[in-house]
């Protein structure tokens, strides 16, 4: 087993300016392509060829064969069959010798060494190479019809492992990493890390790319990688996530195409939960090409308003009254309408323009709490959901404190709403520091989708909670399906003996609103209330509500 250690970018490569070469002269790197080597996984260098070099290409690049017919019409010609004789016996050896310069050049080109091509952490190929072998694969395929395949490797969570353990500890890990997924692949396929804890796995092309090998490889990767490591004393366990592509279900016929196919295959796995593999399917390349065009869409959506909050209100079940409103991403596409959140998030995730969205949602719901407030409605706050790429922010709290402080709004009508994995994953990091800080001005904090994810009860208290809502899974059927009632009823007495409030989201009927307050949920929302709307249409419907209070009251509210 090899030990890899850092090597210094600077002093690895070395430039000669007046022949343009890349040496290596480090013992660390003649390491690294040895062990390269050995693993089949070559890369190309840009080494000027010497003289000897420029015969041997030229020798292979000569093609005998076609001298054939003019040796024997020189034969026939002076009438000598001894020359006939030597051409016979010749001629293969020399089509032979032609065939040994041709396999010697190959070697020469796959022990070349490219310094700008290869992960100086693990040994392995960078994303470059990967995007070449496949670009090279893809020009064999339209000559033999042979297809190829590749893998996605995403370790599960290594971010805990950096903040627990230390980045040296993180790179040994990764170091093992590559090691283990290269072990589970053969000498022709190519292993290379792409980014920090994300691998990738180009399979050699064969005659039809069966997605039976390509999975058995995925299975052999996973069980490699749940196998625990163990780093100076510290022993660690860790799983990941794989998205396969078939170069032939690719949406183009390109490297990139193919790449970015698997990845999509990979955050869909990762959505399905921890060591879960996934393959790109014709609905994911329908799916990702609207994607792609939304993306493309999304920084002017954006900017000129199209994408802002829709308002969803939130009911007492004593009193009926309006205590919030939960502002809800929509996006008013002028060609496709609304576009539904699921679809357009997901764009703006891979973006990375979830800070900006954040930013646009509650400049837009700080203005309608004011507007609420001239046309005469004192509403208690608005909730505002962070995704997890805001809250770690570390400048989060300093910019919400001033966006409230500008609108002359106090901390406590603005409610950030966090998603129950978010409280969950993260210990003591950023996440957690500015929850902390953001509780601690005054701020609501909201756990969202409570009962989907894995929040501990210490997690909740820990987190300064406020109130949990309660995810709309276990409120539909509630009133006909014992089961749903008897898990809602534990939540609801569990959070009245941690002092929580609970709101329950997804009402959509009377007996619905009806049971929750004979439960003691205090507070309600979803389509049997109202549906989300716009902020124009929001003052009617506050008049509208008003009106009713006046002349019905809501359930009471019985102890149960």
């Amino acid at each position: 087993m090899y030990k890899l250690y850092k090597i210094n970018l600077k002093k690895i490569c070395c430039i000669n300016k007046n022949v343009r070469s890349r040496s290596l002269w480090s013992p660390r790197a003649d390491f690294v392509c040895q062990m390269t080597q050995k693993r089949g996984h070559h890369v190309a260098t840009d080494h000027p060829q010497s003289k000897k070099q420029r015969l041997k290409r030229g020798l292979a690049e000569f093609q005998l064969l076609s001298f054939l017919p003019l040796f024997f019409v020189i034969a026939y010609w002076v009438k000598i069959e001894a020359v006939l004789f030597v051409v016979s016996f010749m001629f293969p050896l020399l089509l032979a010798f032609q065939e040994l310069v041709k396999s010697s050049l190959s070697q020469d080109g796959t022990a070349q060494f490219e310094a700008g091509e290869v992960d100086f952490l693990t040994g392995l190929a960078n994303r470059q190479q990967v995007i070449r072998k496949l670009a090279n694969f893809l020009e064999i395929e339209q000559n033999t019809g042979r297809e190829t395949a590749i893998l996605h490797v995403n370790i599960d969570k290594f971010h805990q492992v950096n903040d627990r353990y230390g980045l040296e500890t993180g790179d040994q890990i990764l170091t093992e990493i590559g090691a283990r997924v290269a072990s589970c692949v053969r000498d022709q396929d190519m292993v290379a890390r792409i980014d920090g804890n994300d691998f990738a796995v180009v399979l050699l092309p064969t005659k039809k790319a069966d997605f039976a090998i390509a999975l058995a490889i995925a299975d052999r990767i996973r069980a490699a990688i749940v196998q625990p490591f163990s780093v100076d004393q510290i022993t660690c366990y860790l799983t990941c996530s794989i998205g396969i592509c078939l170069s032939g279900r690719a949406p183009a016929q390109t490297a990139k195409s193919v790449l970015a196919s698997a990845e999509t295959a990979l955050t869909l796995a990762r959505k399905s939960g921890p060591n879960t593999t996934r393959s790109f399917s014709p609905k994911m390349r329908r799916e990702a090409q609207k994607l792609h065009h939304l993306s493309a869409e999304l920084e002017a959506a954006l900017e000129n308003g199209q994408i802002r909050p829709y308002f969803q209100p939130q009911i007492c079940t004593d009193t009926g009254e309006i205590v919030g409103f939960e502002a809800l991403a929509r996006w008013e596409h002028p060609v496709n309408g609304l576009v539904l959140p699921a679809l357009f998030l997901k764009a703006i995730e891979n973006t990375g323009k979830s800070g900006r969205l954040g930013e646009v949602i509650l400049y837009h719901s700080l203005s309608a709490l004011k507007s609420w407030d001239r046309a005469g409605f004192r509403i208690a706050s608005v909730g505002v959901n962070f995704s997890s790429e805001e809250l770690r922010d570390p400048k989060l709290v300093e910019k919400i404190k001033w966006e409230v402080d500008r609108f002359e709004i106090t901390p406590a009508r603005l409610t950030i709403e966090v998603l129950e994995n978010v409280v969950s994953e993260h210990d003591d990091d950023v996440i957690t520091k500015n929850i902390r800080a953001l509780a601690a001005q005054g701020f609501g904090i909201d756990l969202d989708d409570f009962g989907t994810g894995h929040a501990a009860i210490a997690n909740i208290r820990r987190f300064a909670v406020n109130r949990i809502k309660i995810d709309r899974s276990f409120i539909t059927k509630i009133d006909s399906d014992p089961k749903q009632k008897l898990l809602t009823t534990a939540i609801v007495r569990m959070a009245e003996s941690l002092g929580l409030e609970t709101l329950a989201e997804g009402v959509e009927t009377v007996a619905e609103h009806a049971l929750l307050a004979q439960m003691g949920c205090r507070y309600i929302q979803g389509f049997g209330v109202a549906r989300p709307m716009p902020f124009e249409d929001t003052v009617a419907w506050l008049h509208k509500h008003r009106e009713k209070l006046l002349k019905t009251t809501g359930p009471a509210r019985k102890s149960g």
